[in-house]
């Protein structure tokens, strides 16, 4: 997967590797933003997506999101309609080249559909100040919109009135052409003529009027022959009497096309004096509709944006893998036939994480189900959005930090315990990894020691896991290994967690539990799908042997654990509940006043309106100019391009 960051991210892109993007599947999180866009201009830079290394750049993102939140909740989303991505035709426009009447006209729709952009962020106040920076970078190009409405039509035609020249030039071509018609209609009327026709009717050579005479019949009408058919069977002849007047045609559309050229040379050339500002408004209306993608993106899987943690800590409360819940979604739209409104999020289990608070590393262990690497892969991928800009599936009151570098390493189990040449591939990427691992870099490795000899896996676990501790990193590690669930109780930065599995279904639950060790459950497993008792039971004794010890330290500690994080998530719970009580009783007297606010200036811009003022149409998406008031019936008739219409007051925006 290659990394093409949006202009000003490639300095400070967080560090990582294809295979960290590949395997987090961060391409398909670019895709779900960009099916939220508007616009290709949205589409193209949600493609361009990346995560920063930069906490004051996801800051801003962040922040820049939040207040654009919270100026859609009063004013509604955005309005994009008309709007196309032009930057490779506004860059074209470099005398001596000359763009299309057709290119001029969609030019004119986009900056039309700008303005309107540009009018719906009128109401912003300071306290959105960096939507009201990103607002004032959109142009005011109304001198341009107008220029080239006088001259190019909506179907992309230059106009007859573009200029006086070119008026005068066609119709002085319609009168040339019903002269030269009238000529053909007498030819026709003569005694004869059609006989020696193949059809009874003339037809054109490069703009030129013919009669097509049968082969057989040469030298009937007196004229030039320009070319004959294939079958050479008809000749294309061009009569004595209309030769003059179709050389005057000749020269007419030659001057017409001339000053055609004229014209939009005039057009390109003003388009190439603003060619910053209008690259900068496309650039800028680029970011306005990845903002509003980001919103629906949110609405539609239920996320939310994380604080900041300065201080390095992760803290993800139910959690969910964004990955699984497109996946869920499509499935429920699938079945219900719709695909609009909130996803279901109840399939997917959430997760509660944490990191860089009370331990640096987290051992995932379990049964080899897949929940393990599910789990990392979640804490990663979220980790990418996060430092993209992006909501998270996770609830309000999660914290993310912003990881220098993030790298994950996860394999194929099964050809890890059956390859040599896989296992040592698998060690190199680890290797690699653990170069480059040091404070302030995530690391996620799934199934550390597997591949080999379980005494020497755990071994080479053991000391990666110390070097990881040492170079002060965050880690999460999943293993099966029996062996390495001790590091856990041996070092006050690492503690173990658990994917739950379902015995009787013989399939994980997904649920992580911190401070539990998983137990792989191979023998129960292997119980449930046959296995003979007198040799579980065999298995069993064997296994009591070999782990005894560590089972005595695990169930000394365990219930204390459970008591713990019980106490933890309690705790967590009525903090999260107090801040949304007190966020809601804010949030709903500073609406009330800015509504108040707002009606009252709008019920004073009401009593002051007059037949000529410029108002904006919502209904219709629409400038135009107030014909009469109506204020008995709260309506107004309002002119909007060539028709009128009757519309709610409530339903004007007014200009200036």
């Amino acid at each position: 997967m290659t990394i093409r960051p949006p202009d000003g991210v490639a300095a400070t892109l967080c560090r990582m590797d294809a295979h960290t993007l590949e395997k987090l599947e961060f391409e398909r999180i670019r895709q779900l933003v960009a099916e939220q866009a508007q616009c290709a201009l949205g589409r193209e830079l949600a493609s361009r997506i990346a995560p920063s290394r930069s906490a004051g750049q996801v800051a801003q993102w962040l922040d820049q999101a939040k207040q654009f939140e919270a100026f859609v909740a009063r004013h509604g989303m955005p309005p994009f309609g008309g709007i196309t991505d032009l930057r490779a035709v506004v860059k074209r426009a470099v005398p001596p080249a000359k763009l299309e009447p057709e290119e001029f006209a969609k030019l004119s729709d986009t900056l039309r559909g700008a303005a309107n952009v540009r009018r719906y962020f009128e109401p912003l106040d300071a306290g959105a100040a960096l939507v009201r920076k990103l607002a004032d970078r959109i142009g005011d190009f109304t001198a341009i919109i107008e220029r080239i409405d006088a001259v190019i039509d909506a179907r992309g035609r230059v106009r007859d009135d573009a200029s006086a020249r070119l008026a005068r030039i066609r119709r002085d071509i319609d009168d040339v052409r019903l002269a030269t018609r009238n000529v053909f209609d007498r030819l026709l009327r003569q005694p004869g003529v059609l006989r020696w026709l193949q059809y009874p009717n003339a037809t054109f050579h490069a703009d030129r009027m013919v009669l097509p005479l049968r082969a057989e019949q040469r030298g009937r009408i007196p004229g030039i022959v320009h070319r004959s058919s294939d079958s050479g069977q008809t000749l294309f002849v061009e009569p004595a009497e209309a030769v003059e007047l179709n050389n005057r045609l000749m020269n007419l559309l030659q001057d017409e096309s001339d000053e055609i050229n004229r014209i939009l040379w005039e057009l390109t050339h003003l388009v190439h004096l603003n060619q910053a500002e209008l690259l900068r408004t496309m650039e800028t209306l680029a970011v306005v509709d990845l903002l509003a993608a980001k919103q629906r993106f949110a609405a539609r899987w239920g996320m939310a944006y994380a604080a900041l943690n300065q201080s390095g800590r992760l803290k993800l409360i139910q959690a969910r893998n964004p990955i699984l819940l497109a996946m869920s979604g499509a499935q429920d739209a699938e079945g219900s036939g719709a695909a609009t409104g909130p996803a279901s999020t109840r399939s997917v289990v959430p997760i509660d994480v944490r990191l860089g608070d009370d331990f640096d590393i987290l051992m995932i262990t379990g049964p080899n189900t897949g929940g393990k690497t599910a789990a990392l892969k979640t804490v990663g991928l979220i980790s990418l959005m996060h430092q993209s800009g992006l909501p998270i599936p996770a609830l309000t009151g999660s914290e993310m930090p912003v990881f220098e570098g993030i790298w994950i390493d996860v394999g194929d189990e099964q050809s890890l315990q059956q390859s040599l040449s896989t296992f040592s591939a698998h060690l190199a990427r680890i290797l690699d990894i653990i170069r480059r691992a040091r404070k302030g870099t995530l690391v996620l490795l799934d199934e550390l020691g597997a591949g080999t000899d379980p005494d020497e896996g755990a071994a080479i676990g053991r000391a990666i896991i110390d070097h990881l501790l040492h170079g002060g990193c965050l880690a999460m590690i999943t293993t099966h290994l029996g062996a390495l669930k001790a590091v856990g109780y041996d070092h006050p930065r690492v503690d173990n967690a658990s994917v739950q599995f379902d015995i009787e279904s013989l399939r994980p639950t997904y649920e992580l539990r911190i401070g539990e060790p998983g137990h792989s459950s191979a023998i129960t497993i292997a119980t449930k799908l046959g296995m003979p008792r007198k040799l579980a039971d065999a298995a069993r004794k064997h296994l009591a042997g070999r782990h005894r010890a560590l089972q005595r330290a695990i169930v000394g500690t365990l219930q204390s654990r459970r008591d713990a994080e019980r106490a933890r998530r309690d705790a967590d719970a009525a903090r999260s509940e107090a801040a949304r009580a007190a966020l809601t009783a804010v949030d709903i007297a500073k609406k009330l006043a800015e509504q108040k606010s707002r009606y009252a200036a709008w019920v004073e811009r009401v009593m002051r309106l007059q037949p000529g003022d410029a108002v904006f149409v919502r209904r219709f998406d629409k400038p135009g100019r107030v014909v009469r008031i109506k204020l008995d019936r709260q309506q107004a008739v309002v002119a909007m391009d060539s028709m009128e219409a009757e519309v709610p007051l409530a339903e004007l925006t007014f200009g200036e």
